[in-house]
């Protein structure tokens, strides 16, 4: 992905980055994710970081606000783990800061990859939580959460797919395709469950239409 350039500057802070402690032991899963970016080596701004979470994070973990963003850049650059400098456009026009990691910087985001707890997976599916509670929303409405799932997790699984191939043309992006390739895979199987409980749901209907036990 070839990041955008940002014309509206980058001098702004994020709110979601209270606090002053720079500790590298204490710092927010946002700013490993934001250092962890920079990790690539590329020079960047705040709306290149952006693009590149929406690009990469957003398929598996999340995709932080440009306030975050912000934000931990400036807990960063306190830190030492990251510099930044202003760079105006040959052409003229409004500046903008771009970030580099440094040796600090790659060190801290080594030694935490290799040596922190990795957290499992917690699952928060608001489908699901709407599912458990098909009682109160009724068959019809439920049809039509699990289609509009389904079509979204097709449309997360295109996109995956189309980012995943964009990455396999960078060989230092070679893990980031392997990851984007589960994404693709996890939203295939995302499509293939909501289909599954659209016809389990409709045995379900006919069971309770028939009067017979549903299964309970």
């Amino acid at each position: 992905m070839v990041a955008e350039d940002d014309t509206s500057g980058d001098d702004a802070s994020g709110d979601d980055a209270s606090g002053d402690d720079t500790s590298g032991a204490d710092l927010p899963a946002t700013g490993w994710a934001v250092l962890g970016l920079l990790s690539f080596g590329t020079e960047l701004s705040g709306y290149d970081l952006k693009k590149w979470a929406d690009w990469s994070l957003g398929f598996f973990y999340w995709s932080p606000s440009f306030s975050q963003i912000y934000g931990e850049l400036k807990r960063l650059e306190k830190a030492g783990y990251a510099t930044s400098r202003m760079v105006t456009p040959e052409t003229g026009g409004r500046g903008k800061r771009v970030y580099r990691i440094t040796e600090a910087g790659t060190a801290a985001v080594r030694t935490w990859t290799r040596e922190a707890p990795v957290e499992p997976p917690v699952l928060k599916h608001g489908v699901m939580l709407r599912l458990w509670l098909g009682h109160l929303m009724g068959p019809a409405r439920m049809r039509d959460v699990l289609a509009t799932h389904q079509d979204y997790a097709e449309t997360m699984r295109r996109r995956a797919a189309a980012d995943a191939e964009g990455a396999a043309t960078e060989p230092a992006w070679a893990y980031t395709e392997l990851t984007l390739k589960w994404a693709e895979r996890y939203y295939a199987a995302e499509r293939e469950r909501a289909a599954e409980m659209l016809a389990e749901l409709a045995e379900l209907e006919e069971r309770q239409e028939s009067g017979r036990p549903d299964g309970d």
